[in-house]
């Protein structure tokens, strides 16, 4: 913020501001009236509430009240000014910037020697990049020269979007810039293009939006730091992203095409993740099986070797009882399960020797009971 408010830029007419900006709200900065009037209506009004009034001399102590009111008054005109909530004043003097000042009441030097503006600070303000917008925010023409933009991977892409920005330096706001919706609307179309020429059209059209505005947002208001235009943008929105309108089918295509793509991999990835628990289920299930049948046969292995041992160590402490045991447990073994017939070689009848088949007698019970 310069001290001194140079001749270079000029003042536009009688009202103009430095550097050709003209005074939004000169905010008393006009010419003063005329202080002989203004005490001669002064002095009419007071005679006629002060007892005797109409005509006649004054008295000193009515006097003294005229020039205590003409004082009051003077002061309140030429001393004092008034700054709106909304408002945010600058004070120059001599035609440099001095300070600022906040709402309500203030003190400044009379005119010329101070100068008020009181731009509104708190208005939204919105500029829109790619096409014109009526008063209503109702969609009209579009402009290609602003809204057609090459992305990194040497697409053409159409932007139509908007930044909205406040005031929030009063002072630079006035004096560093002529036109400010102009210079929003310039850097921000110069930072989306910049944006959008690092980005890929896929990314652009689909996912990476809020991104986009994000970036744009933040160069925009690093550029706007630069020149010192005391401007803070509240929000970046897109618009309309698409294609230029004579391939825009073709995009759709394209574009109809990845989301199948997708669709398939999904499936894919759905299906894969099914299948491959359950196979490594019923691998670790074989496994686990096949372990189980080692250890089943080892340790069987383990006890036919340890009972063969043992029948040795019985064998070789006594060979005839051991092999006669072993003969009538193999018997046992064989005839365990059939049905027997016993024959006497030295009978003379038939040979056959009856007995009391006492499995069937236990087996008959069970049989009828299950009846």
């Amino acid at each position: 913020m310069p001290g001194i408010i140079h001749a270079s830029g000029g003042w536009k007419g009688g009202n103009g501001g430095p550097w050709g900006q003209g005074p939004r709200n000169t905010g008393g900065s006009g010419a003063p009236p005329d202080l002989e009037e203004l005490l001669r209506r002064s002095q009419d009004r007071l005679r006629r509430v002060l007892p005797g009034g109409g005509g006649g001399n004054l008295s000193p102590v009515s006097i003294i009240a005229i020039v205590a009111l003409v004082i009051v008054f003077a002061a309140y005109f030429f001393f004092t000014f008034r700054v709106q909530p909304n408002e945010q004043g600058v004070v120059l003097r001599f035609g440099a910037y001095e300070r600022n000042a906040q709402p309500g009441l203030n003190f400044r030097l009379p005119y010329p020697i101070e100068t008020v503006y009181t731009p509104t600070v708190t208005n939204l303000n919105k500029v829109t990049i790619g096409q014109v917008q009526d008063d209503s925010g109702t969609t009209g023409r579009d402009i290609p020269e602003e809204s057609l933009m090459l992305t990194g991977d040497e697409n053409i892409v159409d932007i139509d979007f908007a930044v909205f920005w406040v005031i929030n330096n009063a002072a630079d706001y006035l004096f560093n810039m002529e036109n400010p919706d102009g210079t929003v609307k310039a850097v921000a179309e110069s930072a989306m293009r910049e944006v959008i020429g690092r980005s890929n059209i896929a990314a652009v059209l689909t996912q990476a939006r809020q991104i986009t505005e994000t970036d744009v947002q933040k160069l925009i208001q690093d550029t706007l730091n630069k020149f010192g235009a005391g401007v803070l943008v509240t929000q970046v929105q897109l618009l309309k992203v698409d294609p230029p309108a004579e391939v825009i089918a073709s995009f759709r295509d394209v574009q109809a095409a990845r989301a199948d793509q997708e669709r398939i991999q999904n499936e894919a990835q759905t299906y894969a993740n099914r299948v491959v628990p359950e196979a490594r289920g019923q691998a670790s299930q074989i496994t686990a099986a096949a372990n189980a049948y080692r250890d089943r046969v080892i340790a069987e292995a383990k006890g036919g070797a340890d009972r063969f041992d043992k029948v040795y160590e019985s064998y070789a402490a006594a060979p005839d009882v051991t092999r006669r045991r072993m003969y009538l447990e193999t018997l046992e073994q064989v005839f365990s399960g059939m049905d027997k017939v016993i024959l006497d070689e030295k009978s003379t009848s038939t040979g056959v020797i009856p007995y009391l088949p006492l499995d069937a007698l236990t087996r008959a019970p069970a049989a009828g009971g299950g009846q």
